[in-house]
């Protein structure tokens, strides 16, 4: 069962350790003895939420790298892996940005893109892709990457979570004042051990739903990613056909940092919310109604 996707884990995970730091080094400038001073904690939110995004996308190139054992091929002498770097260098050309590093990683069919910037991002394809696609369907899975880098996605979707960083950030803080002070009765100076643990839970409670937002947002930018990749290759048949055999594979399990950026996923009950990929039947259907 697919969990959520990597981008967002990493994210959550820098946006707790930003905080427990804040907390530690008394940073929390928004308590007053007056009580919370809302607008110091809206700036503080926004400054640990879009902290969090943009540490999350700045590491996501060596994340990547390093939780899929994945390879630079560029300069590689192989057959194989120079048609793939062509094949990438082809589809930036036409997309207008600059060459990426190309990588392979052992794995069952699946790709992706990462990186915070677009003209030094990384595209990344499984052996298992080559090995059970044809030529065309693999340049269209990696035209679909590609697309992914030139549309800014991962820029796109560190911004959306910043956004939901700042609410969580915010909303966690006047809830546990709340329950500090109201719930609890502390009527100490300073802030009681209710206001940090409801803080930190709902840091994670908050930061889960949030993620529900930026999966649903991660699933529009794949129907764009897949229409580009078409019009990249001049025709769509080979990415309507790499989406039919992905359906009747089984997709690579991406680390789940990587999930958002990869080709295919097969969510399934309450885990669709989660997804950052659409059914690869609606995608096919968009493609085909495509003009």
């Amino acid at each position: 069962m697919k969990r959520i996707v990597l981008f967002v884990l990493t994210n959550l995970a820098v946006m707790l350790v930003l905080g427990i730091t804040a907390s530690l080094l008394g940073v929390n400038r928004y308590l007053t003895a007056n009580g919370l001073n809302l607008g110091m904690l809206l700036a503080f939110a926004a400054l640990m939420g879009f902290g969090g995004a943009i540490i999350s996308l700045l590491i996501s190139k060596p994340m990547a790298k390093w939780t899929t054992g994945a390879v630079i091929i560029n300069g590689s002498a192989d057959p194989t892996h120079r048609w793939i770097v062509q094949t990438v260098q082809r589809f930036s050309e036409k997309a207008g940005i600059g060459m990426p590093e190309v990588a392979l990683y052992e794995g069952e069919p699946n790709a992706f893109a990462t990186g915070a910037f677009k003209n030094s991002a990384l595209v990344a394809v499984s052996t298992g892709l080559l090995q059970n696609m044809t030529k065309d369907e693999v340049e269209a899975v990696i035209g679909h990457e590609v697309a992914h880098v030139a549309n800014g996605d991962m820029v796109t979707l560190a911004l959306v979570q910043g956004v939901m960083n700042t609410f969580v950030v915010f909303l966690s803080r006047v809830i546990g004042y709340f329950v500090d002070r109201v719930i609890l009765k502390n009527d100490r100076d300073g802030v009681g051990i209710g206001y940090y643990v409801t803080t930190i839970v709902l840091d994670i409670v908050l930061g889960v739903l949030a993620a529900i937002v930026v999966s649903w947002v991660s699933r529009q930018r794949e129907f764009r990613a897949d229409a580009d990749a078409a019009r990249l290759m001049g025709r769509k048949q080979p990415m309507i056909n790499a989406l039919a055999r992905l359906g009747g594979l089984e997709p690579g399990a991406l680390p789940q940092t990587m999930q958002n950026m990869g080709i295919s996923s097969k969510p399934s009950g309450l885990m669709a919310l989660f997804s950052s990929h659409p059914p690869i039947e609606d995608r096919i259907r968009a493609l085909q109604q495509a003009q």
